[in-house]
This record gives C-alpha cells, structure tokens and sequence, in this order.
C-alpha cells in the first residue's frame, strides 16, 4: 500500500467493515473503498469458529480492495468482547539529586512500572494509556520532560485482554493475508470517530452497542478513565422480540429494523404489522405498540446495567456531557428520549466525523467504530492529526498495544518528540 495508505478491519458480532482511506492535506480522511460482509464465527464480540471469521473476513477485505483498487498488506483491527478487562495503575521513577531536567528516559522508567502488573500468562496488554503526571506532589500536570523534581509519577489506564481471544483474532486476519498492525479496543476506536474535546473534558460516557455485547469508555478531564464491557448487544433485542412475538429470528430482527421503537406510548395502539410465523406457512398480525414495549424492556435494562457501571466506578457525578451511543442499535427511534428520561442526563448518537469520499456510506454510528479505526491509524502512522492525536501532530499522542506500541493519549500535550523512542523502547518490554 501507498504510504499514506490505511486500512482498518472492524471485526463485530453482526458484521465485518473493512475500510481504505488516505490521508488528505486538509487533515481528513478520504475514504477509497469499503468492503461490508455479514459477520460468521464471531459470537459476543470473540471468534467462536475460525474458519467462519476466517472466511468472513477475507470476503470484506477482498471487496474493500476491489472497491479501492489497492492492495491491503496490513490493517488495524478492532478487539471486542468480555474478555477485556482493565484499571487504572501508577508508575514511579526517581530522579536522583533533582539536579537535573526531567527526560524522556525517565518518563520510560515511569511506563514501565505502570505495566508491571504481573500479569496471569493467559492475560497480555492491549493499551497502556497515559492519562497524566504528578511532578513531586504537583497533580494534573501535563508534560513533564524539562521539569525539575525528584519524583515523577505517571497515571495510567491499562486495558488487557484473553491471550486466546487475541490470538484467534489475530490468526483469522493474517489467514486473510493481512497482517495486523494493532489491535485496538473497539470503544476506544469508536471514541476517535464520534466524540469532541470538550465533552472528554467536561466527562462523558460512549456507549457502543454491539451485537452480542456494550462496551463502555468513560472520559473525563479529557482521557480515559474506565472501560468496561457488558454482556448485552442488539441480538438480545432481537432475541426479545423472538420469544415474545414468536416468530423467526431473520423476520423478526428485519421487523426490529422496520417498525422497532423503544417509545410505546408515541405509537398508535391500533397500529397492526403482518410477521412471519415459524415454519414460514403463514403470516400472523401483531401490534406495534407491543413490538416497541419488548424493545422498551430491554433497553431500559441496557441503561441500567450502565448506570450502575459507571456508577461502581465513582463516575457517576463526573459526566456532565452525559451519554453518547454508537453502534447499530444506536439508531433505533426512541432511544435518545428513552434514555434521557431514565438516566437524566444529555443523550446524543455518535455520528463518525473526519472522512469524506465514500463516507455518505458511513454516515451511521452503526461505522463509529470502523472510522474510529482509520483515526487511530493515522494517528499512529503520524499521517493526519484532525483529531489531534498523532506523534507530534495535534496533541502527538502515540497510540499501542501490547503488540508493541505505546499508548500516550494525553489531552493538549505535544509527546510525539519523545513517543517514537519510548515505542521503540516498549518493544523490548513487550514481544511481538
């Protein structure tokens, strides 16, 4: 591929999205080519059957290259899935005599001993995300290479992952022909794509409903500070309306698609929509109004399993910017309403913002994710900084994973002078 060339592979339980894009002078992303396939052997975000994702994965790749001509040597792939797990950790180092500046180098020692988790051989970090420094007791500090202090300490966010979920993603991928550049935390990508500075600032929480599960991100004072996956998606909605309207899944998740609300009371009690019985031998009549009273049941039950999420995580106060959907089910009518009443706070869906050039096709948080991905990429690859991460553009944050790259998602701060040796670095801490 062209050096200013990227491409993202968003892996989900529902489907797999891969994109091409490039980057453009005026700091956008211009997309080349998409290549959309139902998903297969992916079940709650983690490869189930290896030659289903395997297949699957291949036919996306394959027609985001016919759509963009270019061929796709290496990608940067969304991880989902409850294996993930993550917590916040703080690493040390001493500068001995305070006689000296601040370095790089100890900036390194104080990563490496945020990452000394001892971690079980079946876990492997998937992001060590620096959040900020404390300089000598002096708190929130943002930069501290050039400071003077005895003490620095460095606060990060970790996420791990299963080593057996990692290396299955990563087998079915390159069984594709595409080697996996990075793999990044599926809410962490859709976060790039859809959210503005200040409501990281000010505190929020994405949302991205996936088909088998919801994974969190939690902001605040402009990084991360909480992610956590919930083992409910959009095939639970469906699976709702099966068992309560009884018919087949395939009519009644096109049915969820047509008439589905989560507003019962915004729709006409007389209203009659014709379904699918099992068997396929006849149709039946059903009352919209009870399709919407399903769906209602089960979302209410998705925002409380995020309250109380966010709330276990001393979070609940923090988010002034309230709650951002993406994902598929995002768009289902009544949700925004719905949750703003049981939540009371500002609800919004998360659009993808940043690209142009065939993103009239993307144009739903339903792609957050993927286009999250080709921001991620391009800020490691140093190639864009529209969303002010990238190694020393826009906030030059340097973006990893425990494949072998660093993460310094910083809000305001110019680390890419030092984010390249500290990758360099990490690679020895962190085999590939």
């Amino acid at each position: 591929m062209n050096d200013n060339v990227l491409a993202a592979i968003d892996v989900g339980s529902s489907k797999i999205c891969t994109l091409v894009a490039e980057a453009t002078p005026d700091e956008d992303l211009r997309v080349l080519g998409i290549g959309i396939t139902p998903s297969d052997g992916v079940k709650k975000g983690m490869v189930d059957n290896i030659q289903g994702a395997t297949a699957a994965i291949t036919e996306s790749i394959e027609r985001a290259e016919r759509s963009s001509g270019t061929k796709i040597v290496s990608a940067y792939v969304s991880i989902s899935g409850n294996h993930a797990t993550s917590l916040n950790n703080r690493g040390t180092s001493t500068i001995p005599g305070k006689q000296r500046p601040i370095t790089e180098e100890d900036i390194e020692r104080a990563l490496e001993g945020a990452r000394d988790l001892s971690l079980p051989t079946n876990r492997e970090v998937l992001h060590s995300i620096a959040r900020f420094f404390v300089v000598d007791g002096q708190d929130q500090v943002t930069d501290p290479v050039g400071m003077y202090g005895g003490r620095l300490d460095m606060d990060t966010h970790i996420v791990t992952g299963s080593v057996t979920a990692i290396q299955n993603l990563t087998q079915c991928v390159e069984s594709a022909g595409v080697q996996v550049e990075m793999l990044v935390f599926s809410p962490m990508a859709a976060a790039e794509a859809v959210l503005e500075d200040e409501e990281k600032e000010q505190g929020v929480i994405l949302a991205d409903i996936g088909g088998g599960t919801t994974e969190i991100a939690v902001f605040v004072e402009g990084s991360v500070f909480h992610t956590t996956v919930l083992p409910v998606g959009g095939y639970h909605l469906t699976h709702d309306l099966v068992a309560g309207l009884r018919g087949p899944f395939s009519h009644v998740e096109e049915l969820k698609l047509q008439y589905g609300s989560c507003m019962p009371s915004r729709i006409d009690a007389e209203e009659i929509v014709e379904m699918e019985a099992f068997g396929g031998q006849r149709t039946k009549e059903v009352s919209r109004r009870r399709i919407a009273e399903i769906l209602q049941a089960r979302i209410e039950e998705i925002l409380e399993m995020i309250y109380i999420d966010v709330k276990r995580a001393g979070f609940d106060d923090m988010v002034a910017a309230g709650l951002v959907f993406t994902g598929g089910t995002a768009e289902l009518p009544g949700l925004i309403e719905l949750s703003e009443m049981v939540l009371r706070m500002p609800v919004r869906t998360g659009m993808p913002r940043g690209v142009h050039g065939l993103s009239d096709s993307l144009n739903s948080p339903a792609y957050a994710t993927s286009v999250g991905l080709l921001h991620w990429a391009a800020a490691e690859e140093g190639a864009v900084n529209g969303n002010g991460n990238g190694n020393g553009n826009g906030n030059g944050n340097g973006n990893g994973n425990g494949h072998g790259k660093l993460d310094l998602k910083m809000p305001g701060v110019d680390l890419g002078r030092w984010a390249g040796a500290a990758g360099k670095w990490i690679k020895t801490l962190i085999p590939k």
